[in-house]
């Protein structure tokens, strides 16, 4: 009994703890829009709609700026023919040489999956793209976007399942984004320039206004407070949660999970683009991913 007490006890100070660095993530009282607002709507206290037609498309971005956390958000992507639009759900900080880790929904034709498209900018270089085929329907319900950031890794998870890990190598030539606070961001806009098919299948504006929907914004992380964030945000501690050492890697389980995703949907990796680079891959490619 007395085991039990400790351990209950333990619990409320550790939550307690971590409610200090939780961000109230009710949508409509956590984000604006800063782009196209004319073409969205907040409905209720967390359900946010963003719409596309011809002359642009919208967004929103969160109020808070933070450094590491898990940050989610259900999404209900552009139903019917899509192709020509991006969906996006993102965290990225400011400026030429920023931090960014992306969520990116490529637009489709009827009879063709979407395309989840996964990419991370540190000190403004990206070119790590890795993109999937969606394994449902992701127009018909809500499902579960989220990114997990700690001072070790960052895990894209598509309803609680991992697809990509990219790790902290502590190594001066792969940077890792640990030091610049970032937002969330979530957008609907025109890229048929590239999006479907390589760009060979362009919007078709007839079918305009399109439509995503967002809902269940969870933001669990450390708010940025300074430079010295840097420092408090990574230490290990109840308040920080996603430090806890659990979260260093992946389970077994996980580990199953997403090989299976990668094994069989994955279509892109550009660790395997060896023309891209001129057969010089980019240093963690020779390096253990996860």
């Amino acid at each position: 009994m007395r085991k039990i007490e400790a351990f209950l006890i333990t619990l409320l100070i550790s939550t307690a703890a971590f409610d200090l660095s939780l961000v109230d993530a009710a949508l409509a009282n956590n984000v604006y829009f800063y782009w196209g607002a004319e073409r969205g709507r907040i409905i209720g206290e967390d359900d946010c709609e963003l719409m596309l037609h011809k002359h642009g498309g919208s967004g929103i971005t969160s109020k808070a700026s933070f450094l590491y956390g898990s940050i989610s958000m259900g999404i209900k992507l552009v139903p019917g023919n899509s192709a020509g639009t991006v969906t996006a759900f993102y965290l990225s900080s400011f400026g030429k040489r920023h931090d960014e880790i992306d969520f990116e929904f490529l637009g489709t034709v009827p009879g063709q999956p979407y395309i989840i498209h996964t990419n991370i900018f540190t000190q403004g270089l990206g070119k790590r793209e890795q993109q999937f085929r969606v394994w449902f329907d992701p127009t018909q319900d809500y499902h579960n976007y989220t990114i997990f950031w700690n001072p070790l890794q960052v895990v894209w998870f598509v309803d609680g399942t991992p697809i990509r890990v990219f790790r902290n190598y502590n190594d001066p030539e792969i940077n890792f984004p640990d030091s610049q606070a970032m937002r969330a961001f979530a957008s609907l806009w025109n890229a048929d320039q590239w999006a479907t098919q390589g760009g060979r299948v362009k919007t078709d504006w007839n079918l305009a206004p399109f439509a995503a929907r967002f809902q269940n914004f969870d933001l669990k992380a450390c708010l940025w407070r300074g430079p010295n964030s840097i420092h408090q945000c990574a230490i290990r501690n109840p308040t920080n949660l996603w430090t806890d050492p659990i979260y260093s890697k992946l389970t077994d389980s996980q580990l199953a999970q997403m090989n299976w995703v990668r094994n069989n949907y994955m279509i892109y990796d550009y660790c395997r683009d060896l023309k891209r680079f001129n057969g010089n891959l980019p240093k963690e490619c020779s390096l253990l991913q996860y």
